[in-house]
């Protein structure tokens, strides 16, 4: 128990590190709202510790006083306070949340060093996963914000290489184990269990993420003024938005990153696209989206051995040779940088660089179970909303596994959203 303790107060630890890096900034730019589809930062600062409370000192019993008085504490409700008006809000002023933070995390450790081998230490789990996710929420408001550069031009990443761009694998049909467990995945949420045995057709996957380069031809050969390509509704919106390219690209070949106007890289993962630009994109390269299922499959199964693997690449935990997760490098490595982390079936990047559209909306595995948090994922299901896979750049390695799934509105593109291509293969084929 002494270890896993030690573990939880690291990811505790490494979690608040992130948040108060993405929030040193002087008390305008933190109750400044970038866009009324994010929070001035100050609400998510607040939040993160308001969470923190709920669930680790009151044991998610919202009935019982916290450390904020009732008015207060109402402010940072995600579901009666929408995105669009918490700058109108009476919050706490950045001086103030952060003693709250603090004074909530003193707290927290101090009930951490009295967990019992007879405790479950999920909930702490849900608590990093939680502030962690707000922390990548933070930096696609930060990309929406206006005005000098804030964070800096990022962390190196490694270089990619030629050849994986444009070619794809095959992935033969039969069945595989989609999900998990809490056995082997202790923290896992609602909606990633419980694992079950699907059947899958053959398919073939890209390699790789879809490129800038590859998106940029289809741009070229007027893909957003060719409506044949899009489904009714993603041409309804992309007519009402008026989209163009992708979300913060130039009509000059470049595009603005985190306040740095600079060259679009071409062997980069195209990001902040839509699920319709995505299902348009696959439609005109002759392609598709994959499914959930599929895209799964891709990642995790080994057919040498009719198992599943933890990650694409095997046991190991991932590492900077492996993955582009943590958000320290502000952007996508560029196709091929990560060999070693390629599924048995051959695919690289699955996890990291940008999260993947699927095809497949929100919905519960057979068996679903709500977990402590019984409203994370139970509102969701079956609303107008599509899964993406595989964590971007800016997810944190601690908290993502291959089952994780992501979701949000198909028009949403301030996310670091990109796309990966799926083909139908015929019996004979396979």
């Amino acid at each position: 128990m002494s270890d896993l303790r030690d573990d939880l107060s690291r990811q505790l630890t490494t979690a608040r590190d992130r948040t108060l890096r993405l929030t040193d900034h002087d008390e305008p730019e933190l109750v400044r709202q970038h866009s009324p589809l994010m929070s001035p930062l100050v609400w998510d600062l607040a939040h993160i510790g308001q969470q923190e409370d709920l669930w680790l000192l009151r044991h998610g019993d919202a009935a019982r006083p916290g450390l904020l008085p009732p008015a207060v504490e109402a402010l940072y409700d995600a579901f009666t306070q929408p995105r669009a008006v918490r700058n109108r809000l009476p919050l706490l002023p950045p001086v103030e949340a952060r003693a709250f933070c603090l004074d909530v995390r003193g707290r927290v450790l101090d009930r951490l060093d009295r967990l019992g081998d007879a405790d479950d230490p999920f909930d702490f789990a849900m608590v990093v996963s939680h502030e962690q996710q707000h922390d990548e929420t933070m930096l696609q408001a930060l990309q929406l914000r206006s005005g000098p550069p804030l964070l800096g031009a990022g962390t190196p990443v490694p270089p990619g290489r030629p050849g994986p761009a444009g070619t794809s694998v095959l992935v033969p049909g039969g069945p595989f184990v989609l999900g998990v467990d809490a056995a082997e995945e202790p923290f896992s949420l609602d909606n990633e269990r419980p694992a079950h045995t699907v059947d899958v057709p053959a398919f073939r996957i890209g390699r790789v993420p879809v490129t800038n380069a590859e998106y940029a031809a289809f741009v070229t050969a007027g893909g957003y003024r060719t409506p044949r390509w899009w489904s009714e509704r993603g041409w309804e919106h992309r007519q009402a938005a008026a989209l163009e390219r992708p979300r913060f690209w130039g009509p000059d070949g470049t595009r603005t990153r985190f306040g740095i106007v600079e060259e679009l890289p071409p062997d980069e993962p195209v990001q902040h696209v839509t699920f319709f630009e995505a299902e348009a994109y696959a439609a005109w390269s002759g392609a598709r989206l994959p499914t959930e299922a599929e895209w799964e499959k891709a990642a995790v199964w080994d057919p040498a051995t009719g198992r599943r693997r933890r990650f694409p690449w095997g046991s190991a935990e991932p590492t900077p040779s492996l993955v582009n997760l943590g958000g320290s490098a502000l952007r996508p490595a560029p196709v091929g940088a990560y060999p070693a982390g390629a599924s048995a079936y051959g695919v690289e990047q699955l996890m990291g660089d940008v999260w993947e559209w699927t095809s497949s909306p929100f919905r519960p595995w057979p068996g679903f179970r709500p977990m402590l948090y019984a409203t994370y994922s139970a509102p969701f299901f079956d609303g107008d909303y599509r899964v993406l896979r595989g964590g971007s750049w800016a997810a944190a390695a601690s908290i993502l596994r291959p089952s994780f799934r992501n979701w949000d509105h198909p028009i949403r593109r301030q996310i670091f959203s990109g796309i990966r291509l799926a083909w139908d293969v015929e019996t004979t084929d396979a």
